[in-house]
């Protein structure tokens, strides 16, 4: 039996009247938090006909960019544990976007290329990609975009 998909609202949008927030203003992990909640609104909305996550669409373009990467590789660049990794793996083989083969260098590893399909549905993501970037970076000038970047990089590095 198919599993049912399931929508899940992670935050609301803004509410006129909710300005009011008290000492919490001053938070600056609530602010992240409020605008990861819109970042991520907006990339779902953009990206909903693909049928693709944010993690699956990183997975792709990493092994788009480093074919024959095995998967601890994309596990490692993307910051994320095996099993999470090798999840998305599953799924994206499964839609027919990726393939696994024994690797030529190592063959205790599975090296990691797209498929034609895939290819063109990373094709369709990057567009997507580009429309949701100039949303989001139409709120800020181009220096403000790159001090942002800066600034960002320093929580997560």
């Amino acid at each position: 039996m198919p599993r049912q998909k399931e929508t899940i609202a992670i935050t609301t949008p803004h509410v006129a009247g909710a300005e009011d927030i008290g000492e919490i203003r001053n938070i600056v992990g609530f602010h992240i938090r409020l605008a990861h909640g819109a970042v991520y609104r907006h990339f779902t909305e953009t990206f909903a006909h693909l049928d693709l996550t944010q993690k699956q669409v990183s997975a792709l373009w990493l092994v788009a960019d480093h074919p024959d990467i095995a998967q601890i590789g994309v596990a490692q660049r993307m910051r994320m544990d095996r099993a999470t990794t090798m999840a998305i793996v599953n799924r994206l083989e499964a839609k027919g976007y990726l393939v696994r083969r024994k690797s030529r260098s190592d063959g205790r590893k599975q090296a990691l290329n797209l498929t034609d399909p895939g290819r063109r549905a990373l094709a369709a993501a990057k567009r997507a990609i580009q429309q949701h970037e100039q949303w989001l970076k139409s709120r800020f000038t181009e220096q403000e975009v790159a001090r942002l970047i800066e600034l960002l990089a320093r929580i997560h590095e």
